[in-house]
């Protein structure tokens, strides 16, 4: 919310040097978020309030264009603009029939001859810097610039002149003046439970309580008694609708102007001026913060009826959109059907016109969970709507509607009709009882004698001091109308908290046991977590949601576990309530979001949980929460919570070595992703074998399972291609996804022990069929060559006549080494012997010449 800092100003006792920056302090210490301040900015130089004499349509340019003559007072002569023949034409053809006047082009239409504006003369510089000079354009010398609100940083209206109404001043008056902008706006973003503080009553309300000054509350005003003839209305819906309100005002004045000093506060505020009784409407819920609707009386045919929408019913409402309404929207109606969605957005039918003179004012108080539901399902986010939907105080309803009533008979000259309408009730709030000092037990912190009631009293709270049946001291507060937050005790020890300041309460760290520290499990998860971060990627933290479609683009088949997953009740996204059973889809859809961003080379990672419930899931009991659960509701409350184990996943994709003056770049491919596998297992102190698998969504020909001993840990390698396509990823993404958890906690890490003597290498070339992994043939030659072996690498894989058809020649690198001796050649050559001997038995390997 944007509000004018002489607005709030206006109904606090405040001194007149205090600044914009501490009242946005003020506002932070009772909790209200302040966005922004922003200080307007004084246009520099001439500026002026000109009365338009002429306008002279340029029809010969394809946008409009207008030649106006403006006169701006005895300043015209001396506006420092070239002197050319052109000009001195122009003045010599006029001078005889106006007065002194200057020759503006302009390109808005939104203003007519006679009308007032605001005029930069040359020589005044606007904010952000744009200077005004006279200068020669679409054939006419342009003698200064008339002004829009944006371009006066008066707010962000663009859509046209800013045009002020007749007898705000005269020609040749200063604008400075006029404008004022030795102001600052405040641009709040209140908590949703302060409703209230959606509006300027509520603000200086948390102003008052904040800097302990006294304040004006707008809405003390008298307001007369109802008459239920006023106009009949009908409340078949009592739960949508607690309270409806109705005011009439006739022989409104159609063509009547906004006052400036209201059209300056709404334009100050974010809104456009529009009319004078839609300018009303929305002052006052900005003033009261209770909105309003403005009904073309004329236009409504018999009682107005306020129910729920009905199938098919359908409705054009003000933004020229034609609705179909659900049965959950709460409605307006009359005898031609539905004319306004409720708390929302009114209908076209019943649209305040430029010649309306009779004008029905409505305030109710609606369902705030009503007008939630209808906004979001109709996305019409207006501002009444987002006032609704945190709660009005039902107490403003007539008191908002007398407020506007007066402001259209004090500047538009309509007559308020005798009475008013009023139906329904709102049930008043119930009182709360609290020890006196539960606040001070919650905090921690002994207050003040009477802080209690000084501050509960402040936030509008009745409040009696009495005794409990303890015999302690005790405080019933009554809450006012407009907090239909506070229900309970703690709700009252908040208020107490939230305006002594919660930078009154002490930090104190509560001293970490002895003895204790991380445990095993969390080591190895900061361990792998930096591991992969030396190794040249980046953690991510996507959200765990995810919809259930991208099961389909993970080609999954129905079977498998991945798609039984946990739904979300109040998801984030509507399409994303699922909770992620693989780290894949969010890390995927981040490797997506940075790609459509420019990034190419990419290399994530990301350790989280997920969910895995199991085929017979349990549904979580709902406890009483007067109690503490009894062992039955734990032991259901605890077999209802699905298996959530601890993943790393990683993702690649672009060049996993960069090209640069040193050579070529290297493309990340399905081995990188086992890589990373591996140096997580060096991290968690395990190994980490790999065995061929067929494994979506990864590429069955280039997918490796993931082994720590007998037990498979998860899988790597290259990603579909159809999973590719799907998500619109780059060719020969890769990416692994390993269960941390599966993998066994190593307690004790000994030392490695470090050989003193040589090693002996030796290559080896083996002839196998091409069927056979790599892997395996690795480990066989490992096996074979006992305890002698150190290491065993593939350097080359080979496929040719030379080796015949479906073959393949794989070579690889041997080390060799004892820890208690030099070895000998001769005892290197025996290991390596035996170690192609057991390839041969177990593969058919030939030894390759």
């Amino acid at each position: 919310m944007r509000v004018p800092v002489s607005w709030l100003k206006e109904h606090l006792e405040l001194s007149d040097d205090v600044t914009a920056e501490q009242l946005a302090d003020a506002f932070v210490r009772v909790g209200i978020e302040v966005d922004g301040v922003h200080e307007l900015e004084a246009v520099q130089g001439p500026l002026v309030i000109g009365r338009v004499v002429e306008i002279t349509e340029l029809t010969e340019f394809k946008k409009p264009i207008r030649y106006c003559r403006v006169d701006v007072g005895a300043v015209a002569g001396d506006s420092g603009g070239d002197s050319d023949s052109d000009r001195d034409s122009e003045r010599d053809a006029v001078e005889s029939v106006l007065p002194p006047t200057n020759g503006i082009i302009c390109g808005a239409t939104n203003f007519v001859e006679g009308d007032l504006v605001v005029v930069a003369l040359p020589g005044a510089v606007l904010p952000g810097g744009f200077t005004i000079s006279a200068r020669k354009t679409y054939g006419h010398v342009s003698e200064g610039m008339i002004c829009s609100a944006r371009e006066l940083g008066l707010g962000d209206d663009h859509t046209g002149i800013l045009v002020l109404p007749s007898g705000t001043a005269g020609p040749g008056d200063d604008a400075h003046e006029v404008l004022d902008f030795d102001d600052a706006v405040l641009e709040l973003e209140p908590t949703p439970d302060l409703g209230h503080t959606l509006s300027v009553r509520g603000l200086v309300r948390e102003l008052a309580c904040a800097l302990d000054a006294p304040f004006g509350d707008p809405a003390a005003l008298e307001v007369p008694d109802a008459d239920t003839d006023a106009w009949p209305v009908h409340l078949e819906d009592t739960e949508g609708c607690r309270r409806f309100v109705l005011r009439r005002v006739t022989g409104l004045d159609a063509g009547a102007p906004t006052p400036w000093w209201m059209r300056r506060r709404l334009l100050l505020a974010g809104m456009r001026p529009i009319s004078l009784a839609v300018d009303v409407t929305n002052y006052v819920m900005l003033e009261l913060g209770h909105p309003l609707h403005a009904f073309d009386t004329g236009s409504i045919k018999g009682d107005l009826v306020v129910r729920r929408a009905k199938a098919g019913e359908k409705l054009t409402t003000l933004d020229d959109v034609e609705r179909e309404l659900d049965p959950d929207d709460v409605v307006i109606a009359d005898d031609t059907g539905v004319i306004s969605l409720a708390g929302t957005m009114g209908g076209a039918s019943t649209e305040i016109s430029p010649s309306s003179t009779d004008v029905l004012l409505e305030a109710a108080h609606w369902d705030p969970a009503s007008i939630s539901r209808t906004a979001r399902r109709h996305r019409l986010f207006s501002e009444a709507a987002k006032r609704f939907e945190r709660f009005t105080d039902p107490e403003l309803c007539a008191v908002a509607v007398e407020r506007a009533a007066r402001l259209l008979r004090r500047y538009g000259d309509g007559g308020i009709q005798p009475g008013r309408t009023d139906e329904g009730q709102v049930d008043p709030p119930a009182a709360i009882t609290m020890p006196i000092s539960l606040p001070d037990q919650v905090a921690g912190v002994r207050y003040e004698r009477g802080v209690t009631v000084r501050r509960l009293t402040q936030i509008g709270c009745r409040v009696a001091i009495g005794t409990g049946d303890d015999g302690t001291a005790v405080v019933t507060a009554v809450p006012p109308s407009w907090r239909a937050d506070l229900v309970q005790p703690v709700d009252l020890v908040e208020e107490v908290l939230r305006l002594e300041g919660y930078d009154s309460i002490p930090s104190v760290l509560p001293a970490a046991p002895a003895g204790r520290g991380l445990t095993e499990a969390q080591r190895r998860r900061r361990a792998v977590s930096r591991a992969l971060a030396e190794a040249g990627y980046v953690e991510v933290l996507p959200f765990p949601f995810v919809s259930a479609s991208v099961w389909d683009a993970f080609s999954l088949p129905d079977d498998d576990a991945r798609r039984r997953t946990m739904t979300v009740l109040n998801p984030l996204e509507s399409d994303k309530n699922r909770l992620a059973t693989t780290l894949l889809p969010g890390l995927l859809e981040t490797l997506q979001r940075n790609i459509s961003r420019g990034l190419r080379d990419l290399a994530l990672y990301h350790i989280g949980q997920v969910v895995r419930p199991g085929p017979q899931q349990g549904t979580a009991p709902d406890p009483r929460v007067d109690r503490r659960p009894d062992e039955a509701e734990l032991a259901a409350l605890e077999a209802a919570v699905p298996a959530q184990p601890s993943h790393v996943a990683v993702v690649l994709t672009g060049q996993r070595r960069r090209a640069g003056w040193w050579g070529p770049g290297e493309d990340a491919n399905w081995a990188d992703a086992v890589q990373a596998a591996r140096i997580i297992g060096e991290a968690a102190g395990v190994e980490v074998r790999t065995e061929s698998a067929d494994m979506l969504p990864w590429h069955p020909g280039r997918c490796a399972r993931l082994l720590v001993g007998d037990v498979a840990v998860g899988h790597a390698g290259e990603l579909h291609p159809k999973v590719i396509e799907a998500l619109e990823l780059p060719r020969r993404t890769v990416a692994m996804e390993l269960d941390l958890d599966a993998v066994p906690l190593v307690r004790r890490r000994p030392a490695p022990s470090i050989s003193p003597f040589p090693p002996v290498l030796l290559d080896v070339a083996l002839v196998v069929d091409a069927e056979v992994p790599s892997a395996e043939l690795a480990d066989t030659l490992r096996d074979g060559a006992g305890e002698l072996i150190e290491n065993v690498t593939l350097f080359d894989s080979y496929a040719g006549e030379q080796i015949g058809e479906g073959k393949r020649s794989l070579a690889y690198k041997l080390r060799f080494r004892a820890a208690d001796r030099t070895l000998t050649v001769e005892e290197a050559t025996r290991a390596r012997d035996a170690a192609v001997e057991a390839a041969k038995e177990r593969f058919g390997a030939v030894l390759r010449g």
